[in-house]
């Protein structure tokens, strides 16, 4: 495969430049206009980083520099082919750039096209490091136009992206309330999908949500909003990057039709397309006629309708794109439609809202494999869990199993299946793969990136004809964060070697809290937590004891003197992850109440159909107790909470009451508990 870009070389290596660049990378204040400013990393004194440009045939040196007072940081150039060790990759394939220190990168530029750099150091890409890079054939481009635009898309939150993975984890419902795309009983009544609704809830499965965090910008060049100019009659060239850490766009122009040009870097046979979905980490060069008299946008809308940012060229009178139509969170029929188109299944029709253009792509030239080489087929089922935020492949995280052998010189045929809801954009560093999707597989486009839709596939084929270790993984950054990582090691290294990981092989705890204070009681829980893991203490107070009728009969002297005090049970627990349905749960109990002493407890959850979780515990006094809860979700802010135990030792207890999220953190709680009687107070979750 990797021929086509060494015979280009091969006709400019005589000629070759080296093109020096420093990157400063800082922590300041930083916006787009309108924003308060927040803590970001600036990328010599920007978001996003000045974009490099070069020719084929130019040696890159690119020296990088850390500002950062206590932060490690890196740079990836991705999609460009390089010698292993200046993939930036920190651990896996170059070292760490540490506070206060720089490091130099230096590699050939083998092949033109539309690139673009970034952090590979935990969340530090959302933040703002990250920038575009241009590599120009030596004798220009093919395709002629009047102007060239780099258009680089991102995604702005005022929020530390700490906080956001915390919030993912805590399975916080806040982000889609806040734009609007919550699900709820009187949505759906409104929207006359009631069915689908319980469908989806008897089915066991999450709210539908196409992006997990709500932004308060979306930019093109570190800006809600740019300006092009251009003439009429102009033919402009688009290069569009989705430099994103969440957020796919849908890539629409008021001016008519977009000619797709390039994909992920290489030349495309030009084909015009009215809508284009654009995901984490791809480019497209798009090539645009600037009609006459007035100024006309180029939008880039978010995936899940919550905003757009936009690009405008030409003079005069305003000529707005159109947004595609909001997605319809309670049906999946686009989601299904995306599935099925992507297995080839789907009508050729163009829709308002489209899969990506996988199927009508063509390389200009053959990019066939070599037709003796070995080959291997591996599948790929990309899995997760919305309610911990795990998200694995073949239901192991990075940390779990992280590793791929592979043998240079075999082809590897890799089928990923989306077992998920939401949309991945899996990348390869180091390698084009060929994208086995339409008619003319002798002619597949050459990617680096592929969007997996939802319930859907993709067929990819590569030929492993490099050495060392090379990362693949979700460009959809919290869930790269989150486990959905491997690492192609070649075999002809050290029989001993270990891909180092780095971050991605660890397993971080996050501690969280969350629960409610009300007059009458307090129930909550405080949690380490990891994939797989929960380290808990769960706590169930009355502050006024009251039991039934029947108790105050029987026991009444029992509850003159114990009033006034404060009736408790408090469980410190190992809660185990099995999947997405079951978990195990240890620990040992500390009561007060009547009847019941101290002891060790053995259990565990399951979540039924319709979203009903169950527990069953055992505990050393021979007592088993058996709970039942289900929430109903009566509009996007207000909830139907309902809780039923019966304990063999202490009875039957229950419990009911309505909660409204009045922010991220707190929500207004009242309710009825069969033990403590009616109150209200103020629910928390951090």
């Amino acid at each position: 495969m990797k021929s086509f870009f060494f015979f280009l070389i091969s006709l400019t290596c005589l000629n070759a430049a080296t093109v020096e660049y420093e990157l400063n990378i800082a922590e300041e204040p930083w916006a787009p206009q309108g924003i308060k400013p927040v803590s970001a990393l600036t990328v010599n004194a920007g978001i996003p980083g000045p974009t490099l440009r070069f020719r084929v045939g130019d040696i890159a040196r690119i020296t990088v520099k850390n500002h950062l007072r206590r932060q490690e940081t890196s740079i990836h150039w991705h999609g460009l082919l390089l010698p292993n060790a200046q993939d930036g990759v920190p651990y896996v394939t170059t070292p760490p750039i540490k506070a206060g220190a720089s490091h130099t990168f230096e590699f050939p530029l083998k092949h033109p096209g539309t690139y673009w750099y970034h952090s590979h150091t935990g969340l530090q890409k959302q933040r703002g490091v990250y920038g575009s890079i241009i590599v120009e054939p030596r004798g220009g481009e093919p395709i002629r136009t009047d102007a060239d635009h780099v258009l680089l898309l991102s995604d702005w939150t005022r929020e530390n992206p700490n906080n956001i993975m915390r919030a993912l984890m805590g399975s916080s419902d806040w982000y889609a309330i806040r734009k609007g795309n919550a699900q709820s009983i009187s949505g759906a009544i409104k929207a006359n999908a009631l069915a689908d609704y319980f469908h989806r809830e008897r089915s066991r499965m999450a709210p539908m949500d196409i992006s997990d965090i709500a932004y308060d910008a979306f930019l093109i060049n570190g800006q809600k909003m740019v300006k092009l100019g251009g003439k009429p009659g102009q033919k402009i060239r688009l290069r569009v990057i989705n430099a994103a850490a969440s957020s796919y766009f849908y890539l629409q122009s008021s001016a008519g039709s977009m000619t797709i040009v390039a994909a992920d870097g290489p030349p495309v046979s030009p084909i015009k397309t009215k809508r284009l979905l654009i995901g984490m980490a791809e480019t497209y060069d798009l090539i645009v006629t600037v009609p006459k008299n007035g100024k006309w946008e180029f939008r880039a809308t978010a995936q899940d309708g919550s905003g757009h940012t936009s690009a405008f060229f030409g003079h005069g009178e305003i000529h707005p794109a159109q947004d595609p139509p909001k997605p319809d969170f309670y049906r999946m029929d686009d989601m299904l439609t995306g599935a099925l188109e992507a297995m080839g299944l789907a009508a050729d029709t163009e829709m308002e809202r489209p899969s990506a253009p996988y199927a009508k792509l063509q390389s200009l030239t053959p990019t066939i494999l070599p037709r003796n080489a070995p080959r291997r087929a591996i599948e790929m089922r990309l899995s997760g869990n919305m309610e911990r935020y795990v998200w694995s492949i073949n239901d192991k995280t990075a940390h779990e199993d992280g590793v791929i052998k592979i043998k240079r010189g075999e082809v590897l045929r890799v089928e990923m299946i989306n077992d998920t809801m939401m949309h991945h954009p899996m990348h390869l560093h180091g390698h084009f793969f060929r994208v086995i999707d339409g008619e003319n597989d002798d002619c597949a486009p050459l990617k680096h990136t592929i969007d997996v839709p939802p319930m859907g596939r993709r067929t990819i084929e590569f030929l492993a004809d490099e050495h060392g270790d090379w990362l693949f993984h979700c460009h959809l950054l919290y869930h790269m964060h989150a486990g959905m990582t491997r690492v192609f090691s070649y075999d002809d290294q050290d029989p001993n070697h270990t891909p180092d990981l780095g971050e991605m092989a660890e397993d971080p705890l996050y501690l969280m809290a969350s629960g409610n204070i009300q007059n009458h009681m307090s129930m909550g829980m405080l949690s380490l937590m990891n994939a797989r893991n929960d380290f808990m203490v769960m706590w169930d107070l009355g502050f006024h004891p009251q039991a039934s009728s029947q108790f105050h009969h029987e026991h009444e002297h029992y509850h003159e003197e114990h009033a006034s005090e404060v009736e408790y049970e408090i469980d410190i627990a190992w809660k185990r992850y099995i999947d997405t349905n079951l978990s195990t749960i240890f620990g040992y109990r500390f009561t007060n109440e009547m009847d019941a002493e101290d002891r060790y407890i053995a259990g565990i959850e399951y979540r039924l159909p319709y979203i009903i979780w169950t527990s069953i515990t055992l505990d050393s006094q021979g007592d088993a107790r058996f709970t039942v809860v289900k929430d109903f979700q009566l509009t996007p802010r207000l909830s139907l909470l309902t809780n039923a135990e019966y304990d063999t030792g202490t009875g039957f207890e229950w419990s009911t009451g309505l909660n409204y999220t009045l922010t991220k953190n707190f929500s207004f709680i009242t309710g009825y508990d069969s033990e403590h009687g009616f109150g209200g107070g103020i629910g928390f979750r951090f």
